[in-house]
């Protein structure tokens, strides 16, 4: 097997792929950490704390690059909502609807 080259992107996409069930997911997780890692940020200065600080080390300064850093870490998790079907609720008429 060929040896990896290296690139820019650290974490590598493969091993963030590993802690979720999608591609969509990885987005999805990781925009939302890096809104709250933003949203931190912002409030530093003003003694709220009603956000969560960043959860692992990073050399990054940027807000999407840590949270990749934090699921990567597995410090975020998520977790899957399942809707369950209704059952078939009949119409005024009778009929199933």
């Amino acid at each position: 097997m060929a040896d990896r080259r290296p690139t820019m992107m650290d974490p590598p996409i493969e091993s963030l792929l590993e802690r979720v069930d999608s591609k969509y997911t990885l987005v999805s997780l990781a925009a939302k950490r890096g809104r709250e890692v933003n949203s931190y940020f912002n409030q530093l200065g003003e003694g709220l704390g009603s956000i969560v600080p960043p959860q692992v080390t990073s050399i990054s300064r940027k807000p999407l690059s840590i949270a990749l850093d934090e699921i990567s870490a597995g410090k975020i998790t998520y977790h899957r909502i399942v809707e369950e079907d209704d059952e078939a609720v009949p119409d005024e008429d009778g009929g199933e609807g």
